[in-house]
């Protein structure tokens, strides 16, 4: 599958209450409405780990879903980074 020109990687650290509350749930219902591909893990720390493929807009409008939170979350910090494409994600999931 040809990627799109504008299509962009990110690696999101989110950080707060995101832990328990179905932030992964809602952040892979949020990303398949929106066409991204990749995943979300939780990690050691109490943060949330995503790894998202889409063009750089819908990544973007996504960002700003996530950090709104799914009314029992808050979000205290959101860390977005740039990375190389990848041709490894087919979907969303939740690791």
């Amino acid at each position: 599958m040809r990627e799109s020109v504008s299509t962009t990687q990110y690696r999101i650290i989110i950080q707060g209450r995101v832990q328990g509350v179905g932030f992964r749930y809602f952040a892979r219902r949020t990303a398949k409405s929106l066409g991204v591909k990749g995943f979300v893990q939780n990690k050691r720390d109490g943060s949330v780990l995503i790894q998202a493929k889409a063009e750089k807009l819908t990544l973007k409008l996504f960002c700003d879903i996530l950090r709104q939170g799914n009314g029992y979350s808050q979000v205290r910090h959101i860390e977005i980074e740039e990375m190389e494409v990848t041709d490894i994600y087919h979907d969303f999931e939740i690791k």
